[in-house]
């Protein structure tokens, strides 16, 4: 056998040099990338009132109220459409207001008086303005609907409690229920099948039924 050279030596000694450094290097890769094991979600018992009836449910603090209502109490009909508050599927009423459930925790509402769309009515006995919506058609797919009937409720209550909004224009004076201050108050409500004109119908039907009813007393 010849002799090696300088440089098949330096070769083979670089060469056993990496086979010996490879595992080695290898293992501490995998170790700087190996992620620390999960800590246990933090939970917490929520108390609070659902459609008339009190409830109690351990959750996981990071809960929002959009799905301790779907995925804890199987009321799913109220919607998640985008999850960030921007297409108002989740629309419910907190303590006499609407808001977007997807947007709150459900510990943030503890002892609160939650209503849903299964808290106005029934196929049975519809809330006036679950019978507007389907007297006019203001539904398509119906995906969007329980938020906007939730929503359209809120409305005429914020109107009676003379609320403005900001297409009112005299601040002192008790809102008028006109069609832009309805679509000004619905806007935060989107529909994808376009609905809307039987929308406003809906909403302006239960405002004059509410009117005659309030004069007539």
């Amino acid at each position: 056998m010849s002799p090696l050279s300088r440089r098949e030596l330096l070769k083979a000694g670089a060469a056993s040099a990496g086979a010996v450094a490879a595992p080695g290097i290898a293992q501490a890769a995998t170790a700087s990338v190996t992620p620390a094991p999960p800590r246990p979600p933090v939970m917490q018992r929520v108390s609070l009132e659902v459609n008339g009836r009190r409830i109690e449910r351990e959750v996981d603090t990071r809960t929002t109220l959009l799905d301790l209502l779907r995925e804890h109490l199987q009321l799913t009909g109220t919607k998640k459409g985008c999850d960030h508050g921007q297409c108002g599927a989740c629309t419910a009423i907190v303590d006499g207001r609407r808001i977007n459930t997807c947007l709150t925790l459900a510990v943030m509402n503890a002892d609160a008086k939650v209503t849903t769309i299964e808290g106005l009515g029934t196929p049975e006995r519809l809330h006036p303005m679950q019978a507007a919506f389907v007297k006019h058609d203001g539904y398509q797919c119906g995906y969007c609907t329980p938020g906007q009937i939730c929503s359209a409720v809120a409305v005429l209550d914020e109107v009676r409690a003379g609320i403005p909004s900001h297409v009112t224009g005299d601040l002192t004076a008790r809102p008028a229920l006109s069609p832009d201050e309805i679509r000004e108050r619905m806007s935060g409500n989107l529909c994808r099948c376009g609905a809307y004109a039987n929308i406003l119908d809906a909403i302006e039907d239960v405002a004059g039924s509410r009117r005659a009813t309030e004069a007539g007393a």
